[in-house]
């Protein structure tokens, strides 16, 4: 008896054993057992995929990475002749007449090549003045480069060199990494080829001041991976090898990397990349408004609830942002339902469209929250595409902005665009400044920059300029005949 009380017993445990085998395989799914929100879930899976498609031999392994994008980032040499107008007759008396003068100018920075064919993303401040190009890549070949395109307002710029099979970064999305997370940066600090250095992700959004135009466009990625002179134009990478951001930028007492490094995002490149090489322009879509920080005072005077958003200190006459209904002091709080807290989080956003584009604008208007459909213009007011150099700003060495609907009733005009910057040329010259409004260019009213370059004939002709000084002191030149 006691033989078959062990026997059933065993066949029990065995078939109870089996059945909750069976239970737990078909009904309770490892899959279904995550538990907590929606978003927590998709946090977990996202996780999940990252890692299983990073080989990993340590914590903090970064040799895949490395070992995938170090021969896809080159070293940009640049040549350039510089000339003054200054004379030292004390170096001439040794050297010889003319001596100093003119006299030619080598830089060096990095580029990334994100085709096989041979295009290559790197900064415009590399490039900029020069005139010659050249790329030697981490295996030594040297080529020619042509400049494809150039955008100031983002600090990119596009090389082509003439060669096949080469490898290349694929573009990752800047839009996914997180504070804290690894980066690398590679790139050819004091000409010291193929140098990888690594960090986190310390800061994103960062607005630093450091572009000089009209339509800047500054959303950095702040890391701690440490850039020197020459790191310019190279790769920030993720661990997974994908291109997150060009390396433009390091604040630093010495001019040598003192903790903080700084990239354009691969959102804003990406879009500057295939617009310079399908157009040879960046093809920017304008809300066209005056944009500032939502602070503690705008949000107490426009009932808000929290200090977050971005403030409309204009909106400019005739604009996609009139056009659609927006106005004066509105605070723009979301952009096709993704959030939207700071300039330099708006500016990001919208330029990643064209004109043309609409775009869903989430607003409040006195604490009420309303939305818009905004199609967005180019420089010269329209929706169309635009050709290479028409969007150029720098007319006799100042660039500009359209007046807003508080210019015109400070100055009590019709139309009208103001000096944003100035540097040495005519303008200057006549005693122009910043802030300047300017109404009428050779006899033709103005109400942007391109009406300004055909008024004047591409530069070639200036009669007479009419308008105001800051201070609202009404002003005319002319020139004698």
């Amino acid at each position: 008896m006691k033989g078959k009380s062990l026997i059933v017993t065993l066949l029990i445990a065995l078939l109870g054993a089996l059945a909750g085998l069976f239970i737990y395989t078909r009904f309770l799914d490892r899959d279904n057992l995550v538990t907590g929100t929606e978003k927590e879930r998709q946090m977990i899976e996202e996780n999940t995929r990252y890692t299983s498609m990073v080989p990993q031999s340590g914590v903090n392994d970064f040799t895949f990475a490395a070992e995938n994008t170090v021969h896809a980032v080159v070293h940009v040499k640049t040549k350039a002749t510089v000339s003054s107008d200054y004379s030292n007759p004390l170096y001439e008396f040794f050297y010889g007449p003319g001596a100093g003068r003119p006299r030619e100018v080598r830089g060096f920075g990095s580029g990334v090549i994100v085709t096989a064919d041979g295009y290559i993303v790197t900064n415009n401040h590399v490039i900029e003045e020069a005139d010659e190009v050249e790329v030697t890549l981490n295996d030594k070949r040297t080529f020619g480069a042509d400049v494809v395109g150039r955008d100031p307002s983002t600090d990119i710029a596009l090389l082509k060199i003439k060669a096949t099979g080469l490898p290349y970064i694929k573009f990752g999305n800047s839009d996914a990494i997180r504070l804290g997370e690894w980066v690398l940066a590679v790139g050819n600090p004091f000409n010291l080829t193929s140098t990888v250095t690594a960090g986190i992700v310390s800061a994103r959004g960062r607005s630093l001041g450091l572009l000089d135009n009209q339509y800047r466009i500054e959303s950095f990625i702040q890391t701690d991976a440490a850039l020197n002179q020459g790191n310019s134009g190279g790769a920030l990478v993720n661990t997974a090898g994908e291109l997150i951001g060009i390396t433009t930028a390091i604040i630093s007492p010495s001019g040598a990397y003192a903790g903080n490094s700084f990239a354009v995002p691969s959102s804003i490149v990406n879009k500057v990349y295939e617009d310079l090489r399908e157009y040879g322009e960046v093809q920017r879509g304008l809300l066209g408004v005056n944009i500032t920080d939502v602070n503690s005072e705008i949000a107490e005077a426009e009932k808000l609830r929290e200090i977050k958003g971005v403030y409309l200190a204009g909106v400019v006459e005739d604009g996609a942002a009139q056009a659609a209904g927006l106005a004066e002091k509105d605070v723009i709080i979301a952009i096709n339902g993704e959030p939207v807290e700071t300039t330099a989080d708006l500016q990001e956003k919208v330029n990643r469209y064209r004109p043309g584009d609409r775009l869903e604008v989430t607003y409040l208007r006195k604490g009420r929250q309303d939305k818009k459909m905004v199609t967005l213009r180019n420089i010269e007011g329209g929706t169309g595409i635009v050709a290479p150099g028409s969007q150029s700003t720098s007319i006799f060495g100042a660039t500009f902005s359209p007046v807003t609907s508080g210019d015109k009733q400070k100055y009590r005009i019709s139309n009208g665009v103001k000096i944003t910057s100035i540097t040495e040329g005519r303008l200057r010259d006549l005693g122009l400044g910043r802030g300047t409004v300017i109404v009428d260019v050779n006899g033709q009213k103005v109400n942007s920059a391109a009406d300004i370059r055909r008024a004047t004939n591409d530069e070639k002709n200036l009669t007479s300029i009419e308008g105001f000084t800051p201070d609202g002191t009404y002003f005319k030149y002319q020139t004698r005949r």
